[in-house]
């Protein structure tokens, strides 16, 4: 249990909650070794309890500190402390993008377009460092107070086994590539891909697929 004051491996003081998702919370903490705020997702207990799910998440969240970036949220750090398994981010102040369309409905043409490009020099980064993200969604951009984009939680749909992907995919389906939804391999295509539905949803405030369930809404990006 996460709680307000605690410290994790003598050096993250938590904070405060600052966002939860289906398979982890965020919290905004204090390194107190460099004297920096930064913002750590923990992964909720029944994640935490399957070893080979830990396994992947460390190797992900190790092969994604390598990406440095402008618009990619940077990732400092990766570990295990009072059982829990944590990874220590870039804290990065403002709204994500799914949010910030919410609140304006739809976005401009020019604003729509200014996102997406900073998004993709994101993606480009990442790609050309053989990391895929596979989960590009507005849910995962944040959209900092002075207007930089920021591109996470890469490689996270990665290490996620398919009981874990049956648990959330309702809020990715909607942007999926047709690859991905036959179940076959994802390239930085796939990618590009969901991209082109996140710009599609600025533009317009809505999904271009939509159904009652995965499967209804799935097929139709195939």
């Amino acid at each position: 249990m996460v709680s307000e004051g605690m410290i994790l491996a003598d050096r993250y003081e938590i904070l405060s909650r600052i966002g939860t998702g289906g398979m982890s919370d965020v919290y905004k903490a204090q390194d107190t070794k460099l004297s920096r705020f930064v913002a750590i997702k923990v992964l909720k207990q029944e994640y935490a309890e399957n070893a080979n799910f830990v396994t992947k998440f460390h190797a992900e969240a190790q092969a994604a500190a390598g990406l440095i970036h402008s618009n990619i949220v940077g990732v400092y750090d990766v570990g295990e402390d009072k059982g829990l398994q944590y990874i220590v981010m870039e804290l990065v102040e403002g709204i994500t993008l799914k949010h910030y369309i919410e609140k304006k409905l739809r976005l401009s043409v020019k604003e729509s377009i200014s996102i997406a490009i900073q998004m993709a020099q994101g993606l480009e980064c990442a790609h050309k460092a053989g990391i895929i993200h596979r989960d590009v969604k507005p849910q995962n951009v944040i959209i900092s107070k002075d207007g930089k984009v920021k591109v996470t939680d890469f490689g996270i749909a990665k290490a996620a086994t398919s009981e874990t992907i049956t648990s959330n995919v309702m809020g990715s389906v909607h942007y999926t590539s047709p690859e991905q939804a036959r179940g076959g391999y994802s390239d930085e295509k796939s990618d590009i891909y969901s991209l082109g539905v996140v710009l599609f949803e600025m533009l317009t405030g809505r999904v271009p697929f939509d159904g009652d369930t995965t499967v209804t809404i799935a097929i139709q990006h195939i």
